[in-house]
This record gives structure tokens, C-alpha cells and sequence, in this order.
């Protein structure tokens, strides 16, 4: 079992580490091209359409061959692709690069995470938080990467092959030692589509989540410098402390779910979640912003991973598709979320605005029941 716990960590770590190596090179690849915000958006607007169409596609062929045939090529493709943005020479060109990267970032998305339950299942224990971090160190590492070689005045090209080829070696390895679920005949009873029951409502929680994840990222540095009026230096530490604060709950995640249930865990997560950022709104104060986006970042932190690992333990038959529909939907919220949040700012001001996140957060609080385990019935 650690070889194949392994083989997961390493693909979460892959697939973090291939978007923060893009992101950090971002603005290069803008110069580089010419392109200004609003058509350079488009680009980036090509991950999220590729992300979408991948996870909504993968699912049957998921369950049908297993996850470690799927997960591994995507992975391999994921670290590629991003080489010929960095040759890109039109938007068009860029776009399509980004979307083929997308779309093998969605497929990985959902297959490694069906693998890690497999992996969860044999272990007999909650595994599926630490995972997750380990996506959130990846990131971290790739923004590294990125930064140092943008820092060494070394061209988005090189970056992004030495990103690829340390990617492609890393994932032939986890080949070796990944799980080797085999295509579950088992059945249980079908509801949504096929799906075993409750899997779109998880799909609602994930959503929910993911609404707040996204607001935090795009919104919580414009929260403190303008309505709090700080520093734009202290303003970067709202995300800051919502991303580490994050990432340490994710650490912690699979001791609190194995010592409290998933049920308990995600109701006071989501609790803690909406508290958090209630305080960063009402207090007034930066520092006290500060405190309550790490408090919304711990409280956010063990949601997903409960949610996905509940949705791929209703019927294996159906982990890669019932994965697939949540995951979809949550990114949905991850999209959308920040472009809602957006616009009842314009209307109602950003404070008001980001209550929304908190009041779903709160609503995930009081439906932590969905997470309660189910045995799948025989067809």
C-alpha cells in the first residue's frame, strides 16, 4: 500500500505543479505575444472550457478501464502541453494549446482522484485530505519553478520543458507503482442518470465549496486594500493565509475524519469556514481580515476531499462517473464564483457580496448528512 499511496501523491503533486509552473509564467507569455487583459482572458478562459470538457468526458471511460490507464497518459499530456504555449505566435494558436492542456488537466483531475479512492478503499482508512495537499504543494513548488526561472531571465520555453520532462518522468515512475483497480462488475442501485443516489446534491456541496475558494483567490486582496484599506503589500496576505491555512488543514484532515467521521468533520468545517469569513467582514479591521480568510481557508480546507471521497465510495461501479459529475459541478463554482461575486459588488458592495461564500458555507455546514456512507445495493 505505500507504493501505490506513492504513485497517487506523486500524480497530485504532478498535477499542482503543472498549473503553478503556467501560472507563474504567465505574465511572459502575455508579453511575449502582445495580448492585452481582455484577450489574453480568452486564453485563459481555454483551461477552464478544456478542464470542463475533460471531466465530463472521462468518467465512463474511467469506469470502464480503470483509472490507472487514464490517469497516467493525462498526466504525461499535461506536462507537454504546455510546451507549445510557449511557441505560440497567435492568440488562436495559444488557446488551443491551453485548451488540449485543460482538457488532459480535467481527465487527471478525475481519475486520480477515482485511483485515490480505490486507495482509500484498500486502506481502510481516511487518506483522501492528504492528497489534496499534496495537489496544494505542487502548486506551491511549480510557482517556484516558474519564479526562479523567470527571476534567471530564462524563456517560458525552457521553463516549460524542463516542467514537462521532470512531469513525464515522475509519471512513468507512479506507473509502476500506481493501484490497479480492476473494472468493478458490482452494481448498486442507479438514480441520477445512472449515478448512484445523492451523487448530484454532492455535487451541489462541491459547488458550495468551490464558490468560496474562488472568491478568496480572486477577491479577498481587493477586500483589504479597498474596503479595509491596507497596505496592497498586507493585502496579498489575506490569500496567503488562506492558501497555507489551507493546505495545513488538508494535512491534518485524514486524522480528524478517521477520529470524527466525515459527517462531524464537514459540518464543522463548514461552521468554521462561514465564521471565518463573518469575522473578516465584520471586524473592519486588516489584520483581523487576515485572521478570518486563514480561518475560511481551514474551515474550507477537508470539504472536497470528504465530498469526492463519498461520492466515489456510493458504488465503485460508478466512481469514475459519479466523480466526473461532481467534480464538474464544483468547477463550475470555481468559475463562476468570482464573476457572481463581482457582480453584487457592483451592486451591494463587496462586503455584502462576500457573505455569499460564508452563507454556503454554512448551508454545506447544515447538509454535512449528504456525506454519510451508503451501501451500494445489488442490481
Amino acid at each position: 500500500m505505500r507504493r501505490e499511496r506513492t504513485a497517487v501523491y506523486l500524480l497530485f503533486f504532478l498535477a499542482g505543479a503543472a498549473i503553478g509552473t503556467w501560472t507563474a509564467r504567465i505574465p511572459a507569455v502575455k508579453e511575449r505575444l502582445g495580448l492585452g487583459e481582455g484577450e489574453f482572458s480568452l486564453a485563459l478562459l481555454a483551461i477552464a472550457a478544456g478542464a470542463v470538457i475533460g471531466m465530463t468526458a472521462v468518467g465512463r471511460l474511467v469506469d470502464r478501464h480503470g483509472s490507472h490507464r487514464v490517469m497516467v497518459p493525462a498526466a504525461l499530456v499535461q506536462g507537454l502541453a504546455l510546451v507549445p504555449a510557449a511557441y505560440a505566435g497567435s492568440l488562436v494558436a495559444l488557446a488551443a494549446a491551453l485548451l488540449v492542456f485543460g482538457i488532459a488537466h480535467g481527465v487527471l483531475d478525475v481519475a486520480m482522484n477515482a485511483n485515490a479512492v480505490a486507495v482509500e478503499r484498500a486502506h481502510g482508512r481516511p487518506v483522501m485530505s492528504s492528497f489534496h495537499a499534496v495537489f496544494s504543494i505542487g502548486g506551491f513548488a511549480g510557482s517556484g519553478l516558474g519564479g526562479l526561472s523567470a527571476h534567471a531571465g530564462l524563456s517560458p520555453a525552457v521553463t516549460f520543458w524542463t516542467a514537462g520532462a521532470v512531469i513525464a518522468a515522475l509519471a512513468l515512475w507512479a506507473a509502476r507503482w500506481a493501484m490497479r483497480p480492476p473494472p468493478d462488475p458490482g452494481a448498486g442501485r442507479a438514480g441520477e442518470g445512472g449515478l448512484p443516489k445523492g451523487t448530484l446534491f454532492l455535487g451541489v456541496l462541491a459547488f458550495c465549496c468551490l464558490v468560496g475558494e474562488g472568491a478568496a483567490a480572486d477577491w479577498s486582496s481587493v477586500y483589504l486594500r479597498e474596503d479595509l484599506g491596507s497596505s496592497p503589500g498586507f493585502a496579498a496576505a489575506g490569500y496567503a493565509a488562506f492558501s497555507i491555512m489551507m493546505t495545513a488543514g488538508r494535512l491534518a484532515g485524514d486524522r480528524l475524519a478517521a477520529r470524527f467521521g466525515p459527517v462531524p468533520l464537514v459540518r464543522c468545517c463548514g461552521l468554521l469556514a462561514a465564521a471565518g469569513l463573518g469575522l473578516a467582514l465584520l471586524a473592519g479591521h486588516p489584520v483581523a481580515g487576515v485572521a478570518g480568510f486563514g480561518c475560511f481557508g481551514a474551515g474550507l480546507s477537508c470539504i472536497v476531499p470528504q465530498v469526492f471521497s463519498a461520492a466515489g465510495r456510493r458504488d465503485p461501479a460508478f466512481a469514475g462517473r459519479a466523480l466526473a459529475r461532481v467534480a464538474s459541478i464544483g468547477y463550475l463554482g470555481f468559475l463562476s464564483g468570482p464573476v457572481l461575486i463581482g457582480a453584487a459588488g457592483e451592486m451591494a458592495g463587496l462586503p455584502r457580496a462576500l457573505a455569499v461564500p460564508a452563507l454556503l458555507a454554512a448551508f454545506v455546514a447544515l447538509a454535512a448528512t449528504a456525506l454519510r456512507a451508503r451501501e451500494p445495493a445489488t442490481r
